[in-house]
């Protein structure tokens, strides 16, 4: 047997998506397609035509374990799902060298590009690895940030602004800082 229709002037007036009849409480009105005329309400009846009304929806109880994965401290990230403190602690590590790395770069740059010196292409070439290395570091931090981390920096340390050797010459002492950030 199909389910009873309802007047028209009803249909027009509930929305088209979900509206509950007023008339039982266990009726659900059905949505139809926009133009194709009204929808129809539906009601569960059990035996001797009882409606059933014992259907109970308790969603926080089929959510309870996934609840128990939702940190509870006010200062934890609501994103750090298997995250664990040892990954994060070698993200900030790696952070804070690439910011090392960046800082001894420029420092390069900076030397290179004095009047005195006059080494372009070198200068140019170290500005470019100290934008780089920042970029890394840029990176981590919002990888750090998107898996819920905190990042942690540390003080940069202070490298070396004169590279100029009687011997060795302006170009070969200036690679030491390269050749010591390769091991």
């Amino acid at each position: 047997m199909l389910p009873p229709r309802v007047a028209p002037a009803a249909a027009a007036a509930a929305p088209t998506y979900l509206a509950a009849a007023a008339s039982t409480p266990a009726s659900v009105w059905l949505p139809v397609p926009r133009g194709a005329g009204p929808g129809a309400v539906c009601r569960a009846a059990g035996k001797g035509k009882e409606v059933l009304s014992g259907v109970v929806f308790q969603p926080f109880e089929e959510l309870k374990g996934e609840l128990s994965l939702v940190p509870q401290a006010k200062d934890q990230s609501l994103a750090r799902q298997k995250f664990v403190d040892e990954c994060e602690a070698a993200i900030n590590e790696q952070i804070n060298v690439e910011y090392n790395a960046s800082y001894a770069y420029h420092s390069l740059f900076a030397y290179f590009d004095r009047d005195n010196v006059a080494l372009k292409g070198f200068a140019k070439f170290f500005k470019e690895s100290s934008d780089e290395e920042r970029d890394h570091a840029e990176k981590l931090i919002k990888y750090q940030n998107m898996r819920g981390g905190r990042v942690r920096l540390q003080s940069i340390v202070t490298p070396l602004t004169e590279f100029d050797h009687p011997e060795k010459g302006d170009a070969l002492y200036g690679e030491l800082p390269l050749f010591c950030r390769s091991l």
